[in-house]
C-alpha cells in the first residue's frame, strides 16, 4: 500500500493549507524552496518593519486560493469525467504555486541585472511571440517559464501529474506553445480561463497579495472580501469557444472594491518613497561601471540567487552605492508631486538642483487602477442572473462605471539628495 505523503501548511493569513502527495513533490522542490529566501516586497521592510514575508509564502497562498476558485467556477460545469477535473484543477493549482519561480533577489528590484532573453533561452515559447524581444533583457516570468520547463523541476511535475510541465507554464504566460489539446474538452477551449485564475484583473494571485501585504505591512488599504468574490465566480463560453471567466453580478461592489483597494496599495505601499529610494540606489550600483553582479542564465547558478546572495555581494563590495543600501543611507527625498502625469513635472525643479551642483536622483512611478484586458485576450464577464427575469452575460468592463472613473494613470514624482545636501536643496527650492 501506497504511503499517504499528504500534508498541511499553516498559513497565518489562510489556515491550514492543504498539499496532496502529489503536490508535495513540487511543494518541497529546491525552486520552490528557494522562493522562501525572496522577500515578498523588496526593500519595504525598512519603512514597514513587519514586511518581512516571502514569495514563498505568497505562492503556497496563491496556490491555496486557486484551489478554491476553481472549485467554484466548476460547482455547476460539468466536465467529462473526475479524472479530467483533477488533472485541470491540479494543473491551475501549480501554476499559482510556480507563477513566481523566476523573481530575482528583492522581487522586482534587481531584474535589470538579468540577462538578455536569447541567452535564457526561449524553446518553451512561440517563436513569433518572443522574436522582437531577444536581445532585451529578459523577466522573471521568463525564468519562471524556463524553470517549469527546463530545470528538474519539470521532472518532478511529469512524475507526479498525468500533464506536463509545458501545459503548467502555458497557465503563467501566454506566449508558451501548446501543441497538444490539453486544455480542450467538448470543443471548448478552457486555457483562457485557468490562465484567467493566475493573471487578470481578477486572479488569485492579487487575491492573496493584497491580503497578505495589508497583514504584514500594517496598512488597511488591501483589506478585500476574498470568499465574497471567489464564491461568485464561474465560467462563461465566448463565441470563439474560448471558455471564460465570469462574475456573477451580486459582486460587482465586491470587485470594485478589490481594484480601488490595489490601486490604493501601489500608491501607499509599494510605492513608498523610502522603499524606491532603496530601489533607485540599486539600480544606480547595478548600472556603475565597476558593478560585476549580474544574474546567471544558467538556471542550477539561479537557484543560488536570492536576497541573502544579493546583500552578501553588496556587502563585499567598495561600490559608493553598494555601501549606503548596506549601511542604510539612502537619499532624502525633498520634493515630490501627486497628479496625472500631465499634471506632474518637476523637471524645472531638478534643473535647479543639478545647476546648483547637487547630484539628484529621479524617481517616477505610475499607478492605474485596471488596464482591463490586452487587446486580442478574451475578457472577463459578468453574470447578471435577475431573479424573475432571463440571464444576462456582458464583459465585465461593461458591468461597471470603476474603469471609466479611474481611468487616468496616477504619478507620483520625486526628486532625492544626499542626506547632507538636504537644507542646501530646501534653499534652491525656495528660491
Amino acid at each position: 500500500m501506497e504511503r499517504d505523503t499528504s500534508f498541511e501548511i499553516r498559513d497565518p493569513v489562510h489556515g491550514a493549507v492543504s498539499v496532496s502527495g502529489a503536490e508535495r513533490g513540487v511543494v518541497d522542490h529546491r525552486f520552490v524552496q528557494r522562493l522562501r529566501g525572496i522577500r515578498q516586497l523588496g526593500f519595504s521592510h525598512i519603512p514597514f518593519p513587519g514586511a518581512t514575508h516571502s514569495r514563498y509564502a505568497h505562492s503556497i497562498g496563491a496556490f491555496h486560493l486557486a484551489g478554491k476558485a476553481f472549485d467554484a467556477v466548476f460547482r455547476d460545469e460539468v466536465l467529462p469525467s473526475p479524472r479530467r477535473r483533477a488533472e485541470l484543477r491540479s494543473a491551475v493549482r501549480l501554476a499559482a504555486l510556480c507563477h513566481d519561480l523566476g523573481h530575482a533577489p528583492f522581487s522586482h528590484a534587481a531584474e535589470f541585472a538579468m540577462p538578455p532573453l536569447r541567452e535564457l533561452g526561449v524553446d518553451a515559447y512561440r517563436p513569433q511571440a518572443v522574436a522582437h524581444r531577444l536581445d532585451a533583457l529578459a523577466t522573471h516570468e521568463d525564468y519562471t517559464v524556463a524553470i517549469l520547463t527546463r530545470s528538474d523541476l519539470a521532472q518532478a511535475v511529469t512524475r507526479s501529474f498525468d500533464f506536463l510541465p509545458r501545459h503548467v507554464a502555458a497557465l503563467v504566460s501566454p506566449e508558451v506553445q501548446v501543441d497538444d489539446d490539453f486544455f480542450h474538452e467538448g470543443g471548448l477551449d478552457y486555457r483562457p480561463l485557468l490562465s484567467q485564475l493566475i493573471s487578470s484583473d481578477l486572479d488569485v494571485d492579487r487575491m492573496d497579495y493584497l491580503v497578505r501585504d495589508s497583514t504584514y505591512t500594517g496598512a488597511r488599504y488591501g483589506e478585500i472580501d476574498t470568499d465574497w468574490l471567489i464564491s461568485h465566480l464561474s465560467a462563461h463560453a465566448d463565441p470563439q469557444g474560448r471558455v471564460c471567466l465570469a462574475l456573477d453580478r451580486r459582486a460587482i461592489y465586491a470587485f470594485d472594491d478589490f481594484l480601488i483597494a490595489r490601486f490604493h496599495m501601489f500608491l501607499m505601499v509599494y510605492f513608498h518613497q523610502k522603499s524606491i529610494a532603496y530601489e533607485k540606489l540599486l539600480e544606480r550600483y547595478m548600472n556603475a561601471p565597476d558593478c560585476d553582479y549580474r544574474l546567471p542564465s544558467e538556471l542550477d547558478a539561479y537557484l543560488e540567487c536570492d536576497d541573502a546572495h544579493l546583500v552578501s555581494h553588496l556587502r563585499g563590495s567598495s561600490s559608493p552605492w553598494a555601501r549606503r543600501i548596506v549601511e542604510q543611507r539612502p537619499y532624502k527625498m525633498v520634493i515630490e508631486a501627486h497628479g496625472r502625469v500631465d499634471q506632474v513635472d518637476l523637471s524645472e525643479q531638478r534643473q535647479a538642483l543639478v545647476d546648483a551642483g547637487l547630484d539628484v536622483m529621479e524617481a517616477s512611478t505610475r499607478g492605474v487602477l485596471a488596464r482591463g484586458p490586452k487587446k486580442g485576450s478574451p475578457p472577463l464577464y459578468v453574470r447578471d442572473r435577475p431573479r424573475g427575469l432571463p440571464e444576462r452575460v456582458i464583459p465585465l468592463t461593461e458591468a461597471t462605471t470603476i474603469f471609466e472613473r479611474y481611468q487616468d494613470e496616477h504619478c507620483i514624482q520625486r526628486l532625492y539628495v544626499r542626506r547632507s545636501k538636504v537644507d542646501v536643496a530646501s534653499a534652491v527650492l525656495r528660491g
